[in-house]
């Protein structure tokens, strides 16, 4: 592989600085700069308009110092910055690819089919990080590529739960999207089976008003003393945290691909996960996991209670869910990134 030095823009959202949660394109753009990539990483800006200012900036500042762009594109107004940023990219004649991110960028699509057509179409290359995005993309451009998510599988301590505990763990923002509040009803729920049930929930507060209601919820089931939050808690505790526990509720009414279920898996926790977006295609009912519908409260606490009770069922689950982890590291999808870029700058 070769390690000539190769600049590139990574057009993204760069806000861990700001006690944001540290994104994907964080990892992979310190990664990719270990290969031998000189990264130019726009933007680290919270307040919207200045970084679709910052970004726009950087990109004409910068326009000798790399060769190639990536975009991350998400929906909403984040699309917008997309749009802006790659329109002047074109102006100044650099190739750039776009990546999709989102569980909510297919209904974007479906909203506005012409723009996003119009888009993936003026990329040299689109990708994708699951199955799910690239089939519900694949009307606005085919060639969409395959790369996966990715984590560093081998820094979690990988444990069998064949005798799970009742200790769960919840780990997403605090948003409404995310519907936390399942995550309380379901320790109410399993409470009344298993008695020593604890919920941990870790995660940025969004502002939306689902932390005050998760916290409001536990008080009325009370179940306030069997619930830790957490909030933000740097990446580098998730590991123990995960550690501390056996079974992973994933509550989500719509999702993607999500690191934190990637996480859990490759630390062989028993994962629980809504049946939305990108998780069938992700994870496999009663092989690697235990899926159920969205917002139903007794259908995921009955999927738990059978994780702590059914013989045999926690250990495989456990077992296969770190193996498909396994397949996720960064040693993996690492090469693929490095090698797909350079030839991109190679062709164009």
């Amino acid at each position: 592989m070769s390690e000539t030095a190769m600049g590139m823009l990574y057009v993204s959202n760069f806000l861990s600085a700001e006690k944001k949660n540290r994104g994907y394109c964080e990892d992979l753009a310190d990664r990719l700069e270990a290969r031998g990539w000189h990264v130019t990483r726009t933007s680290t800006r919270v307040n919207r308009l200045a970084r679709l200012l910052d970004m726009l900036r950087t990109a004409w500042a910068r326009r000798n110092t790399y060769e190639l762009a990536v975009v991350d594109v998400f929906s909403g107004a984040a699309f917008v910055w997309a749009e802006s940023v790659c329109f002047e990219l074109r102006r100044l004649r650099k190739p750039y690819v776009i990546t999709l991110h989102g569980g909510n960028l297919p209904e974007f699509a479906k909203r506005w089919p012409r723009r996003t057509k119009r888009l993936l179409e003026s990329a040299v290359l689109v990708t994708a990080p699951s199955d799910y995005m690239r089939e519900r993309m694949r009307d606005y451009r085919a060639d969409i590529v395959l790369l996966r998510n990715a984590i560093d599988a081998g820094a979690y301590r990988f444990a069998v739960r064949a005798t799970p505990r009742p200790r769960l763990v919840w780990i997403r923002a605090f948003h409404a999207i995310y519907n936390p509040t399942l995550a309380v009803d379901v320790l109410a729920r399993v409470s009344q089976r298993f008695p020593e049930t604890t919920l941990t929930m870790i995660g940025p507060d969004h502002g939306d008003g689902s932390l005050p209601a998760v916290e409001a919820r536990a008080r009325e089931l009370r179940v306030h003393d069997r619930l830790e939050v957490l909030g933000r808690v740097p990446k580098s505790e998730i590991a123990g945290h995960l550690a501390g526990a056996d079974v992973f509720i994933n509550t989500t009414n719509i999702d993607n691909t999500p690191i934190s279920v990637l996480e859990a898996m490759a630390a062989g926790l028993c994962v629980v996960s809504t049946s939305v977006g990108g998780i069938p295609f992700l994870l496999s009912d009663e092989r690697n996991a235990l899926l159920v519908p969205p917002r139903d409260p007794a259908a995921m606490s009955a999927a738990v209670e059978r994780m702590l009770a059914e013989a045999g069922l926690a250990a495989r689950v456990s077992r296969a869910a770190h193996e498909l982890a396994v397949e996720c590291d960064w040693t993996r999808v690492l090469n693929q990134w490095d090698d797909t870029l350079r030839q991109v700058v190679t062709h164009v």
